[in-house]
């Protein structure tokens, strides 16, 4: 008499492998056990770091991916245009450049820029020949005692009355109008060295910007561009005009400092 299996005295039937709780238990694969354990599914593919892009996804609108990372759905982003290229990001919207300043309104700019600095001195010139006029017309000059016929002799007279005239009044006034233009180019390379424009300029819309920044460039090289405006009256005032057929608008002295002038919303 057998009591069939020893594991087994009850004779019950085998029951399979209990899961975890609240989970189905795993069915025996068909065909045999291929090793030990049950085999697992296909292999996953490898999951992308969080926040990386997936593959085909597309960016939620206004979203750009950033630079040096290739774009959703793996296609290479554009690089980025130069500073003041009318593809450059942000160009035409509010504070931001719109292209390069045309010749015609720098030379507005530039015409502002000089009445400003010119308006007062010139009145200040005047008033001092005024002064000196008037002075010179009640002296006569002394010729008694030169021969005659001896032009050198009357010259000098001449001009030694006319020297002794002219009153203090009237050279006060000319050097204050030399210090009045003097602190009026002043004020102009400040203000554009901080700010990129002059009133004249800030008038017409535009302004100077360093080429590689975009930032203003500073009074050291605003007073480097003034003295290069200089190089642009060489060759009967030709780099003056080669702003009219330059790619970025630019004079001889604009390319030697290495900036640009744009145009920005009034």
């Amino acid at each position: 008499m057998s009591f069939g299996d020893p594991n087994n005295p009850y004779g019950q039937q085998p029951q399979a492998p209990q899961g975890p709780y609240g989970q189905q238990p795993p069915v025996p694969p068909q065909g045999g056990q291929p090793g030990y354990g049950y085999p697992q599914g296909a292999p996953q593919q490898p999951q992308q770091p969080y926040g990386y892009p997936q593959q085909g996804q597309v960016p939620p609108q206004g979203q750009v991916p950033p630079q040096g990372q290739p774009g959703y759905g793996g296609y290479p982003q554009q690089p980025a245009a130069p500073y003041g290229q009318p593809g450059m990001p942000g160009m035409g919207m509010p504070g931001m450049p719109m292209g390069y300043a045309s010749w015609g309104a720098r030379v507005g700019a530039f015409l502002i820029d000089g009445l400003i600095i010119a308006a007062v001195p010139i009145i200040l010139f005047i008033i001092s020949g005024v002064m000196a006029a008037s002075s010179v017309s009640s002296v006569t000059p002394d010729y008694s005692h030169c021969p005659t016929g001896d032009y050198n002799c009357i010259r000098d007279a001449a001009n030694s009355a006319v020297s002794s005239s002219t009153p203090v009044g009237a050279l006060l006034v000319m050097v204050l109008g030399y210090a009045v233009m003097l602190g009026a180019v002043i004020f102009l390379m400040v203000k554009e060295g901080s700010t990129g424009q002059t009133p004249g300029k800030k008038a017409l819309g535009i302004k100077v910007i360093k080429e590689s920044t975009g930032q203003p460039l500073g009074f050291g090289m605003t007073f480097v561009r003034f003295l290069c405006r200089y190089l642009n009256g060489v060759l009967c005032g030709i780099g003056y005009l080669w702003p009219l057929w330059d790619e970025k608008n630019q004079t001889f002295g604009d390319k030697i400092v290495g900036n640009v002038v744009v145009q920005v919303p009034k």
